[in-house]
């Protein structure tokens, strides 16, 4: 089809929403500009599609030429009719009474190359469908979901290839990131985001802990064609709480890798958190971008973290750039070592009588994406402000079980905050903060007609100014929202859509169909 390489086009072609994150570079921004500052209050909700199940909604729509692919809880997926609504397939996969999965029977999208749907499935099985009908092509088996591993990750669309991340670093897997063949299924290459035995960086885990290390890798990556380079986030080390059985530096968890996409060879990393103990996975979304810095244009890749830094860094080299606290914190010095490390303050790792630390284990930020606007030039950042207190205990490793070794509660009697930040990209300071009532699970929008759409965990649907964060509208969807939103026109007409509580949304500047 005509749209097969959409999936690479930079910028994104502006009538369709072709990958997780709209384009590779990971902006979540669309270029549409009919929903403006003037109009926004005048939006409705065009269409509301419900799905049957009661679990979480994280999806993140893929939308080409008047389709909507939207993965649903827990591994299925359903094709749409954009100007209306109406379902044109279903694919319903019957799952393993077996599964082991940490945080929700999830699914956060597809990925959409030429006239095939990929979808990462919760019993670890990467599934190609035809685009047309839903029917399965090819599925092939990521990992062994006894041992833990499921897959819950957008998966990435680059060159013909498609990438795909694992979770279940709560059961001591050992993560990597995979790419397979678009068209057979076969597996180009996997990276480990955990070194074997006599590999580079195994002499940051003590002894073989190594083998349940963790590092997953369940939020969506991006890719930089020019430089041919994959980013993607690492989780946490396992086991979770304790570290006493992995002293050392835990590598490659808790960093951003970059990999060559070709050959998934290693050619820089990051880490942002070493020896992790507080559960703050680095799952977030790398967002590529070109800026001067200190005076010369430079390849930057900015990164809001969970463990409450803001990061910029030379996407090329992986050189740190600057290292800035965007939410409260209480773990380490406000400013990073020259190379970008923390210092830590001293007792405030988890303890059998428990700790009280900033952020909690849900962090600054987690899974959910920020946007960037090549507008603005702004990163819109959903935060959370809320301590926690963290407990170890000892954990030993058995296969498909929980590897915690701890646990965290929020702070007793403390009332959470949460507040949409637009940062300054060279400085990570502010311009405007948008305040929520409470800590939200939404992702970010923005639009080139100066708006930013954000979701509250209690269920209202935002519009904002881009240049100022006044709001502009607001829809109470009545349920929570976990997802990220998107934007794309349908029959020349913009809408932005919405998965909240059990079902999608969207919205336009009129209702009829």
């Amino acid at each position: 089809m005509r749209w097969m390489m959409l999936a690479l086009a930079l910028p994104m072609a502006a009538q369709n929403w072709v990958t997780f994150s709209g384009n590779t570079l990971g902006h979540r921004h669309s270029p549409l500009r009919q929903l403006t500052k003037t109009n926004a209050a005048a939006m409705k909700p065009v269409w509301v599609y419900q799905i049957d199940k009661t679990d979480k909604f994280e999806a993140s729509p893929v939308v080409v030429d008047g389709v909507m692919y939207v993965s649903e809880p827990p591994s299925d997926v359903t094709a749409l009719e954009t100007r209306s609504g109406r379902v044109l397939w279903k694919y319903r996969r019957v799952l393993p009474d077996d599964v082991r999965f940490c945080c929700g029977k999830v699914n956060r999208g597809v990925a959409v190359l030429g006239d095939k749907v990929y979808l990462g499935t919760l019993d670890a099985h990467l599934v190609a469908l035809d685009a047309a009908t839903g029917n399965v092509v090819w599925d092939v088996e990521v990992a062994p979901r006894k041992s833990g591993y499921s897959v819950t990750v957008a998966p990435l669309v680059v060159k013909d290839k498609v990438i795909v991340g694992i979770a279940g670093g709560e059961f001591g897997i050992r993560g990597f990131l995979d790419a397979y063949d678009a068209k057979t299924g076969k597996r180009a290459w996997r990276f480990w985001t955990v070194p074997a035995a006599g590999e580079k960086g195994t002499e940051t885990w003590k002894g073989e802990s190594y083998k349940h290390g963790s590092g997953g890798t369940w939020v969506t990556g991006t890719y930089d064609p020019g430089l041919n380079l994959i980013y993607w986030g690492t989780g946490n080390p396992g086991p979770d709480w304790n570290g006493e059985s992995r002293t050392g530096d835990n590598l490659y968890s808790d960093s951003v890798i970059a990999v060559d996409a070709d050959t998934g060879k290693l050619k820089w990393y990051f880490q942002f958190t070493p020896h992790d103990v507080h559960d703050w996975d680095a799952t977030q979304v790398p967002v590529l971008v070109d800026l001067p810095w200190q005076g010369t244009m430079r390849k930057l890749l900015l990164f809001a973290n969970r463990n409450a830094f803001y990061y910029v860094l030379d996407r090329a080299t992986g050189e740190y750039l600057l290292g800035k606290q965007y939410v409260r914190q209480t773990w380490a010095q406000k400013e990073l070592d020259p190379k970008g490390r923390p210092i830590r303050i001293v007792n405030t790792e988890p303890t059998e009588q428990g700790t009280l630390v900033y952020p909690n284990s849900a962090g600054a930020t987690n899974f959910y994406a920020p946007s960037y606007s090549p507008v603005t030039k702004l990163l819109y950042v959903n935060t959370r402000d809320e301590g926690g207190v963290f407990y170890s205990r000892r954990d030993d490793y058995k296969e498909g079980s929980w590897f915690l070794a701890g646990r965290f509660i929020s702070k007793p009697g403390e009332e959470a905050r949460g507040a949409v930040k637009a940062l300054d990209p060279a400085t990570g300071v502010p311009k405007w903060e948008f305040p929520m009532f409470s800590p939200s699970w939404s992702g970010v929008l923005s639009t080139a007609g100066g708006l930013v759409f954000v979701g509250a965990h209690e269920g209202d649907f935002f519009a904002l100014d881009d240049t100022t964060g006044k709001l502009l509208w607001r829809f109470p969807t009545g349920g929570r929202i976990f997802a990220n939103p998107v934007s794309y026109l349908s029959d020349g007409k913009q809408q932005v859509a919405i998965a909240a509580g059990h079902a999608v949304f969207a919205f336009g500047l009129e209702g009829e169909r």
